[in-house]
């Protein structure tokens, strides 16, 4: 989730009325790092599945995909009332393991330490509503403009803008992001929504900056503007959507204005693991000309963010 240096807004036309169904999924819940849990939708074995020789040869030894995920972003990946992780990218993922004979094992971390994870090769692959952009791809920090890693390829699969939301009833006269100037938003760390606000309080006038407080995930960010610590949050529209469906009943929370820098969500993989990459494109590429692409983002109330294809590297 790392901005681009422009801004692109969605069409004006609003999708609150499409993601009604989210909330049937169930109440947000809080999570601790560290969880691991094994998606076991995808029970094939390798010998069964149509896609199983274009992994490589060690993750079918293993028979597992490792998946670095911050498992607190409703409807995208969360724990339900009984702790089992679901939403969109589990779903989505559990079909790409029938195609490739593997499980997806999510294992849970902070947003902001996933890629290095990846890295670090504690995850095969990252997989969290994570915004595929040319900076991450080339590993540029987008605060410095400093090259801090080698990136990764991205297999993109969704397209989301970012959203601000209000309590509700109170919206502060906040409608874009230049009104947050002189006020206070709260916001998920190392996401799009705090590189957009860091980006906008630097056009502030002097005294009027916008305060920003970041954290580890964005429940804690709700958490905050529900107790009245904020003037606004921001999250990506299908969270912030599923918040003001959920929270308090539909009654804690408002979005306000429209949402802006639409872009791709992406599978993350490490540079050196095209096969992986490739073998991941192939089977999401399956998934969706199956029509059980479509499915999943209809159960979620997420329609308008499909996509026809799996792409390699989109981002801007």
């Amino acid at each position: 989730m790392t901005a681009s240096s422009t801004r692109r807004t969605t069409a004006a036309h609003s999708r609150l009325a499409a993601v009604g169904a989210i909330a049937v999924a169930g109440a947000l819940m809080l999570t601790g790092c560290g969880d691991q849990t094994k998606d076991t939708g995808s029970s094939d074995t390798a010998a069964s599945a149509p896609l199983a020789d274009k992994l490589p040869q060690a993750i079918r030894d293993k028979g597992v995909i490792k998946v670095g995920s911050d498992i607190a972003y409703a409807p995208v990946e969360f724990k339900d009332n009984s702790g089992k992780v679901v939403g969109i990218d589990p779903d989505l993922a559990a079909a790409m393991g029938k195609q490739l004979g593997v499980d997806f094992q999510f294992e849970n971390g902070t947003f902001d330490t996933l890629i290095t994870g990846l890295r670090s090769k504690r995850y095969d692959i990252a997989m969290s509503a994570m915004t595929d952009t040319k900076d991450r791809q080339e590993g540029i920090d987008s605060d410095t403009g400093k090259k801090v890693g080698e990136g990764v390829d991205f297999v993109d699969y969704f397209t989301a803008g970012v959203s601000i939301y209000t309590k509700k009833g109170d919206d502060q006269g906040i409608k874009t992001w230049s009104d947050l100037c002189g006020k206070k938003i709260v916001l998920q760390r190392g996401t799009v929504s705090e590189d957009l606000a860091k980006a906008e309080s630097k056009k502030c006038p002097a005294g009027k900056k916008i305060a920003i407080e970041p954290f580890d995930n964005d429940q804690q960010a709700q958490t905050r503007l529900r107790a009245g610590g904020a003037d606004a949050g921001s999250s990506d529209f299908p969270v912030a959507a599923y918040a003001v469906k959920t929270s308090g009943g539909g009654k804690d929370f408002q979005i306000v204005g429209e949402q802006v820098e639409a872009a791709p969500y992406g599978i993350a993989v490490a540079k050196n693991q095209t096969q992986l990459r490739d073998a991941l494109k192939a089977a999401l590429d399956a998934v969706v000309k199956s029509g059980e692409y479509e499915k999943i983002m209809k159960k979620w109330g997420v329609t308008d963010g499909s996509v026809q294809e799996a792409t390699i590297n989109g981002g801007k």
